[in-house]
Formats: C-alpha cells, sequence, structure tokens
C-alpha cells in the first residue's frame, strides 16, 4: 500500500522524484492552480506559458510532464488537468481533485516518492485528493514478473506503484486535516483489497478460499466471524447457495462477520454476492462471455471490505456482512434449469436458468440477514447485464422499498464519487415471475430484467425492514484504459458509498 504523509516541507524546499500541480482550464489558456505558488514562482511565472507552449490546455485528467527549473528540489514537474476553472467563491469539485490526483499518482508508477502541491482549501479537499492519490496508486502484479523473478533479476517484474505520496499544503498539526488524511487511508486500504479479490484468478480464489481471508482480516481487526461450510448449509436448508454451488467441487459458503461498537445505536446488515467464478451452471455462457467472470464476486468484496474499514474506524454503528460464496458450474451434480429449490425462508424456487445465479444465493443470505432484524439491510451484487444496458459500464442502479433510504445512498454514492442512479421496482413485474410449479420462478420478462432482479430480492427481506439493493455489474470490473483513480479490472465499486452510509448512520446523519 502506498504511504500517505501531510508533509510540512513546501515544494521548493520538498526533495522527491515529482511534483505534482493542477492547472485548470481559463478562458485564455492554462491556469495553474492554488499550491503551486511556489512552483510558478520557480519557473519565474511562466510556468502557464510552458504548458500552454507544450499543449497543455487543463482539461480533467490531462497529465503533463516537464523538467523542473533548478529552483525546485526535483527533477519533475507534473501537470495535472482540473478542468474549468471554478466560478467566484467556489471551490473545485471533491471528485475533480480526487481524479486529478489518481491520474497523476498513475502517471508516476515506477516512483519512490511525489509531493501532491493540489488546492486544499479544506479537510475534505484533503481526504479528496489523498483518497484519490492512494486509488490511483494501485496496481495488481501478484502474477507478474515470474520469469525475470526467477532469473534473479535486479529489475525484476512490472513498475510498482508509487511507494509513497507527500501532501503539500495541509496542515498535520490540524485535528480535521490528520483525521481527513487517516480516514482516507483506511478507506482507500479497504478499496484496494476489494480490488485485489477481484482481480485474483478464480482458482486461487474458491469460496473456500475467500472465507479464510475474510476470517483472517476479522481476527485482526476485532471482528467476530462465523463460516458455514457445504455440511452446515445443507444441514441448515440454504437450498439457494447450495443449488448454485454444488456443481462445482469448490462447494460454497456462507460468511457472517460481525463489527459491534459498545455505544452504537443502529445495526446495519451489508449483504454481498461472492460467485468466484460464474461458467453460469448447464445454462451455459457464450463464448466470449466467460473471461471476466471472475469478477462476479464483487459485491461480497465490496462489503468484505466495508465492514473492516467499519472496524478500523471505529464507527458507533454495528454492521454485520455477509458474504454469499459459491462457484457456479457444470457438471452431474449441477442444478437444472426445471429443478425446484427450497430456499432457506421456506419459499420454494423453480430454476429456468442457472446464470440467473445471484439472486439465489443473495435469497438465503437476505432471510438469513433478516433474522437479526437489523435497522436496514443493503445488497451488492453484479447481478444483471441489464442494468449494464440501461446504466452504463461506470454507474450502478440503486432499488429499494423505501423511497428515502434509495434517495439517501445515492445522495451518499454522488458525494463520495460513486456514480448511481436510482431504479423502480414496478410492480407489475413481480406476476412475470410467477410458477405453475414453484412458489416462484428466478427469471421473468427480459425487458426490465434488473428489475425483475430487483423484485426476486425482495420477496426474501424480512417484513418490516429497510432494504437496498446496489446493482454494481457496470462498474465493478473496469476492461477500458485506465482513468482517473480506476484501474483496469477489479475497481472496488460501493465500497465507500457503504463506508459513507456507515458513517452517516452512526452520526444519525441520515435521517
Amino acid at each position: 500500500m502506498t504511504a500517505l504523509t501531510l508533509s510540512t516541507a513546501g515544494a521548493a524546499t520538498l526533495r522527491a522524484d515529482a511534483l505534482v500541480v493542477g492547472v485548470a482550464k481559463g478562458p485564455k489558456g492554462a491556469i495553474v492552480a492554488a499550491g503551486a505558488e511556489a512552483v510558478d514562482k520557480a519557473f519565474d511565472g511562466k510556468l502557464a506559458g510552458v504548458l500552454d507552449a507544450l499543449g497543455a490546455s487543463g482539461a480533467e485528467g490531462e497529465v503533463t510532464k516537464l523538467p523542473a527549473p533548478a529552483g525546485l528540489k526535483v527533477p519533475v514537474v507534473l501537470a495535472v488537468g482540473l478542468g474549468s476553472v471554478p466560478e467566484k467563491d467556489e471551490s473545485f469539485d471533491e471528485e475533480v481533485l480526487r481524479r486529478a490526483a489518481g491520474a497523476a499518482a498513475r502517471a508516476l508508477h515506477g516512483s519512490k516518492k511525489a509531493g501532491f502541491a493540489l488546492p486544499l482549501e479544506d479537510a475534505s479537499a484533503v481526504t479528496a485528493v489523498a483518497e484519490g492519490a492512494l486509488l490511483g496508486a494501485y496496481a495488481f502484479t501478484a502474477y507478474q514478473g515470474g520469469e525475470k523473478k526467477a532469473a534473479k533479476e535486479k529489475d525484476s517484474g512490472p513498475k510498482q506503484p508509487l511507494a509513497e505520496v507527500a501532501l503539500l499544503g495541509a496542515k498535520p498539526r490540524d485535528k480535521e486535516h490528520k483525521a481527513a488524511a487517516e480516514r482516507a487511508t483506511v478507506v482507500a486500504t479497504e478499496v484496494n483489497v476489494a480490488r485485489d479479490l477481484v482481480n485474483t484468478p478464480p482458482n486461487d480464489l474458491t469460496p473456500e478460499a475467500f472465507a479464510a481471508v475474510a476470517s483472517a482480516a476479522a481476527k485482526e481487526n476485532g471482528i467476530k466471524v462465523q463460516v458455514l461450510d457445504e455440511k452446515a448449509l445443507l444441514k441448515g436448508g440454504y437450498g439457494g447457495i447450495m443449488g448454485v454451488g454444488k456443481g462445482s467441487e469448490n462447494l460454497p459458503r456462507l460468511v457472517k462477520l460481525t463489527y459491534t461498537h459498545p455505544k452504537a445505536e443502529k445495526t446495519l446488515a451489508f449483504v454481498g454476492k461472492g460467485i468466484t467464478y460464474d461458467s453460469g451452471g448447464i445454462s451455459l455462457k457464450p463464448a466470449g462471455h466467460n473471461e471476466t467472470m471472475k469478477c462476479d464476486m464483487a459485491g461480497a468484496a465490496a462489503v468484505f471490505a466495508s465492514v473492516v474499514a467499519a472496524a478500523k474506524l471505529g464507527l458507533r454503528v454495528n454492521v454485520t456482512g455477509w458474504l454469499a460464496l459459491a462457484e457456479n458450474m457444470p457438471s452431474g451434480s449441477a442444478t437444472k434449469p426445471g429443478d425446484v429449490l427450497r430456499m432457506y425462508s421456506g419459499k420454494t424456487v423453480e430454476v429456468l436458468n442457472t446464470d440467473a445465479e445471484g439472486r439465489l444465493v443473495l435469497g438465503d443470505a437476505l432471510t438469513k440477514a433478516s433474522e437479526d432484524a437489523p435497522d436496514a439491510i443493503v445488497d451488492v451484487a453484479t447481478l444483471t447485464g441489464a442494468m449494464v444496458l440501461a446504466l452504463g459500464d461506470r454507474t450502478f442502479g440503486i432499488m429499494a422499498n423505501d423511497d428515502s433510504f434509495r434517495t439517501a445512498i445515492h445522495e451518499i454514492a454522488e458525494e463520495v464519487g460513486e456514480s448511481s442512479w436510482p431504479m423502480p421496482l414496478p410492480a407489475e413485474l413481480r406476476k412475470t415471475m410467477d410458477s405453475p410449479t414453484a412458489d416462484i420462478a428466478n427469471m421473468g420478462v427480459r425487458m426490465g430484467g434488473g428489475l425483475v432482479a430487483g423484485l426476486f430480492l425482495q420477496e426474501f427481506v424480512g417484513e418490516g425492514i429497510t432494504w437496498a439493493h446496489l446493482d454494481i455489474a457496470g462498474p465493478a470490473f473496469h476492461e477500458g484504459a485506465p482513468h482517473g483513480y480506476t484501474p483496469k479490472g477489479g475497481t472496488g465499486s460501493a465500497v465507500r458509498t457503504l463506508v459513507r452510509l456507515a458513517e452517516r448512520t452512526a452520526t444519525g446523519d441520515l435521517g
């Protein structure tokens, strides 16, 4: 993990590999942003002109490297675009700062230390820049560089992430700034843990292996852990989880993580879909749709990381995480289309498509989570391709049985920089899951499939419990080029939203 410090050094005296400054898009060209005054002075006040000459416009995410002048102790100045100059009396948006810091950190892979002299007007800006830099510095290299390592070459493997981020302009002795940096470190660390899990190949991250990772982290952070193996799941009547996982030699697990605070007044339950690999089962996915299905456990990764973050931050709220872990594979023992499963709730489900498996494992976990009567339940899942079609690959959908709760989660997600959109649960779509054989089928009409999946999950939420469903199928795994603080591969989607939800619940700000 990249180290973060609040440096007391000035931009002109900091010794590092590079110095990051912000550049905005002005009406007549690039404008040097606040925080870079000493750097501009070293350029004799001509930094903006130099950037203009190099073609820099100040557009968001634009990165321009240039050699540092003699007045600085660093060899390189990296200017990162912040977009349009804010209107009078306004500051740069926190997400703009977060993305800019992330883009700069990505451009500095292989460096040991960089100073970030971006605009830091308050503690919120400190959080944004710190988070962006730590998230942008991420790289998943665990499986790379094997041949060179075997040859014991000194420069073995790919470039490593930026080792240290020094924030300039923050105040190390200011309680708010210090707390902002500490929070950013915890949150970014756990987002990166979730990313690691999503990126881990499915031959190494089986349900049993995921449960072991969660158990170890729980014990390190004072979190109670309970793991139900296949024997306990069979005995307990978890027909949804067992129905999905019984086709694989890597049998399923249900993990319960419990963080409690002695002064907590509210309890949240987070439930995550953890399909460590999804072949589609007997309803096999077509060619070209299997290659990224290691990411189908991103919901469970987000839940796991969020519970650990809540514990590390010592939030005054009880948070229980449920990881519904299974591998969906075709075999002679796999569930078949037409089979009927008896869920943990006692409700029977006719399985019309074994590739609609996430709702089956979540159904059992939601019923189990409801038994503790939490104040609210939020499930997180890479659930439907329909949601990707509706909202694209950077925005997750939010459904809920309470409009105000759905609105609150949407506002929280936007606040922390995670794109989301509230979606309805149309009652008329429920009829399309009627089954002549069982209480409900696991499929309904194709159009509005993401909403149908939400309606299915709602059937397994305990009566009177506030519930929301986050379908992160789009943003959980990024297949394109990196941008801002978002890497290629696992993104850690929904972790920041869940952590902020826990924080607001702890302080009574949720309403």
